[in-house]
């Protein structure tokens, strides 16, 4: 194989995460061209209504992976918070890389970190997710919804439409994007618990063993492991990044610890459990927790959830 095309959103993350792909294929590869298509999804075109309002389901991937499925393109770079947990005929999860710093984090030009916000402060999000573990501890706070790329919603702070916007850290490190802002301040995991694979990239590929070989060393064992309880997690709960639903699995040598959180995006009647068990479990560790939440309700609050969302949060 001589030519490897990379599928890609044309966002500057975006176009990041693809070029530190392609600079790893390359210099195992020196004889290997590869190139990338940059491509608009829905969820990039889509940018005055919120993505739990317009289907959470594949909303950054499908045009990705239609150009996969048609020749067009060869894997496609994802963040694996996005990649559904189910895939078209013809494709597979490749590669999951390592992970970088999982936490979300607040961005201010005024305060250092959530305590130091103000009763009646404006913070910006439409993760349902974030906005839930927010105001389960800080109930006095002021959401308000927050869409476009990275740098948009820094600028939109910047203007002073918030006092503080939430995003991800690993986003905000592989752009160099703390600068921009005053105040940058990771927000720990006892406080806010990530999204389904959040500081990964998910490589999506053509279901070809070539393929499969070439990017296979990208693989990393710990990322593979902890995402693998993730998703198994959100798959059982039927739920994807864009419900209230936080899960966090850590590796540590030979235990995994877990962490999950659903609730109503008000951050009222929040189920929260955390679980040890034993790597050599790993496979079967996602499944059995969403069975614990949902005997608990966890399916029901999920359920109210969403027509909270779409009767109020996004009306």
């Amino acid at each position: 194989m001589k030519e490897l095309i990379i599928a890609t959103r044309g966002s500057k993350l975006a176009l990041w995460q693809s070029e530190h792909i392609k600079s790893s294929l390359e210099d195992k590869y020196p004889y290997l061209c590869v190139k990338l298509k940059v491509m608009k999804t829905k969820g990039d075109k889509i940018l005055d209504t919120p993505l739990a309002k317009i289907g959470g389901k594949g909303l950054f991937t499908k045009e990705l992976e239609d150009a996969m499925l048609n020749g067009k393109a060869h894997i496609a770079v994802h963040s694996l918070k996005d990649v559904p947990v189910e895939f078209p005929k013809g494709l597979k999860l490749g590669v999951i890389t390592k992970r970088e710093d999982v936490r979300d984090a607040i961005l201010s030009e005024r305060y250092e970190n959530i305590d130091a916000l103000p009763k009646g402060a404006v913070v910006g999000t439409t993760s349902l997710r974030r906005r839930m573990q927010l105001l389960k501890n800080r109930p006095d706070l002021i959401v308000k919804n927050l869409r476009g790329n990275v740098n948009t919603r820094i600028q939109k702070l910047k203007n002073g439409e918030y006092d503080a916007i939430l995003l991800a850290t690993a986003g905000i490190k592989r752009l160099e994007l703390q600068k921009e802002v005053n105040c940058f301040s990771p927000i720990g995991l006892d406080y806010m618990i990530p999204a389904m694979g959040q500081a990964a990239l998910g490589i999506e590929i053509v279901d070809d063993v070539k393929i499969e070989e070439i990017v296979s060393f990208l693989n990393d064992k710990k990322s593979v492991i902890e995402t693998r309880v993730e998703r198994d997690f959100i798959a059982k709960l039927n739920g994807g990044c864009q419900v209230p639903i936080g899960i966090n699995a850590v590796l540590d040598k030979d235990s995994i610890f877990v962490s999950a959180i659903v609730g109503l995006p008000d951050g009222t009647n929040c189920l929260h459990i955390e679980h040890k068990d034993s790597v050599e479990n790993y496979e079967g560790i996602g499944s059995k927790l969403a069975d614990i939440f949902i005997e608990k309700g966890a399916k029901e609050i999920l359920k109210a959830a969403e027509a909270m969302a779409m009767s109020t949060i996004f009306s």
